[in-house]
């Protein structure tokens, strides 16, 4: 798929190069965005862990609800960046706007039931993991705050999703980032009780991240629907395209959904082991997404809008190459840093506890984290790409198969049956991203989904059919 190197051709590296480019331009407010995103994650697990082991673990635990509404809010998005990055590059911007308008206001609809959940079942919610008093009261207090504010939390996930697809990555990183910040000081002032304020514990940690949702929410509608963008909101009536956007939401939000309904079993492995364990757990991979986690997002979306815009542009060609290109610069990036950390593990997990036990087991995961790192990223990277081309269903399969055999089965297996501990639930993780990277990597090569994006386009009138 290289360039012939002919004269007036560019040669193999220069084009890679000018895919990197173009890409790392696309990416890094992605990835400045994420950053602060997930040290704003960190921090209220360093804040909580003064606390005690029994608040991190309530953080982890409610975290894994609180995962419901953003796997919507993210299958909402993809759909939103997949419809809006190709009409971009086709100049279709009625239906672009059609669709990004109409993922905001599902989001938003989607959001209700779950802040009925949060006032209603908070606490059973954490009681059913089999967590202990502590963990209970800490829990459900602060998933009730959290959860009262998911509506927003959909908003702003699509409308930045929405915008970045349109190649505007750099509204989208400021809101985020002034939110982000926000977020940081708000959780250790309100948490810690600085300047004045009370000391509020998880409750102000809970709501320092409610505020900065609501915030983001109505920051990013009003770039939407300010006359300085070219996007814009509009009154849906396209049933074509309502039909396309929930086509290749589904899956990604099949995929979370199952992600994190995986995650409440697996929890329940890690406290059979101890509440150390599960502690552990959450500062482990805590670790790696503070330091690895930005870029490959950043990389993730940055394949969606590429591939997507090549799409429509009708040059299939180059959205295939550009999208291994990816790849390979998520590899040479990620995949070296993610083998650092797992050098270094020790060093980086001391920041967030001094208890001997849930330092040795995080140690071990942030090790499991760091050496995944080049099998994730480049999964995570082909994974954007397909999305881009609105190619979902692989990516569903690849990640739901890998989390049912590998990450819970096999770590169940190995660590309570054969008694392996922590070490047994490492392997899993490990195994796990390995056949994700597998599967998506085959998907790519031998399906033809970028001629599924252009009947897509043809049907909803981005493009006429050949």
């Amino acid at each position: 798929m290289g360039a012939s190197g002919s004269a007036g051709e560019p040669s193999g590296r220069e084009r890679v190069l000018s895919v990197w480019k173009r890409v790392l331009a696309l990416a890094w407010p992605i990835m400045a965005e994420q950053t602060t995103r997930t040290l704003m994650r960190t921090v209220d697990i360093i804040v909580t862990g003064l606390f005690s082991p029994a608040a991190i673990a309530a953080i982890g635990l409610a975290d894994l609800y609180a995962r419901l509404p953003l796997r919507i809010g993210l299958g909402l998005g993809g759909g939103a960046i997949a419809l809006s990055s190709q009409d971009t590059g086709s100049g279709a911007t009625g239906t672009r706007d059609e669709a990004i308008t109409q993922a905001i206001l599902l989001g938003a609809v989607a959001g209700v039931p779950f802040v009925l959940f949060g006032v209603l079942l908070s606490e059973y919610a954490i009681a059913v993991l089999g967590a202990e008093s502590a963990v209970v009261t800490y829990g459900s207090v602060y998933l009730a705050i959290i959860m009262a504010t998911a509506p927003a939390r959909h908003v702003g996930i699509i409308a930045a999703r929405a915008l970045q697809g349109t190649g505007d990555t750099i509204s989208p990183m400021v809101v985020n980032v002034l939110a982000n910040v926000l977020n940081v000081t708000g959780s250790v002032v309100l948490g810690l009780g600085l300047l004045s304020a009370p000391r509020l514990e998880v409750v102000g940690v809970g709501l320092a991240t409610a505020g900065a949702n609501v915030f983001t929410a109505l920051a990013l509608l009003g770039i939407l629907a300010g006359p300085w963008r070219e996007s814009s909101l509009v009154r849906p009536t396209d049933w074509i395209v309502a039909k396309q956007l929930l086509a290749v939401s589904a899956p990604r939000i099949a995929e979370g959904l199952i992600a994190t309904a995986i995650e409440f079993p697996f929890n329940s492995i890690l406290l059979l082991i101890s509440t150390e364990a599960n502690a552990a757990y959450q500062i482990g991979r805590r670790v790696y997404q503070q330091i690895s986690s930005p870029l490959s997002r950043g990389y993730h979306v940055a394949a969606s809008i590429v591939v997507g815009q090549h799409l429509g542009e009708g040059d299939p060609d180059t959205a295939r190459y550009d999208g291994w290109a990816i790849a390979g610069l998520g590899l040479a990036t990620v995949g070296v840093i993610g083998l650092f950390l797992a050098v270094f593990a020790p060093q980086f997990v001391r920041i967030f506890t001094d208890d001997p036990e849930t330092a040795s087991h995080a140690v071990t995961f942030a090790r499991a984290y760091g050496l995944s790192a080049p099998f994730l990223v480049v999964y995570v990277a082909i994974a954007g790409a397909l999305q881009g081309a609105s190619e979902t269903i692989y990516p569903l399969l690849a990640r739901s198969s890998g989390l049912f055999l590998f990450y819970l089965c096999f770590s169940y297996v190995a660590a309570i049956s054969l008694d392996w501990g922590v070490l047994g639930v490492a392997a899993g993780v490990f195994l796990y991203y390995l056949w994700a990277l597998c599967v998506v990597s085959w998907a790519y090569l031998e399906r033809d989904w970028a001629a599924k994006a252009a009947r897509m386009m043809a049907e909803r009138g981005s493009r006429s059919s050949e």
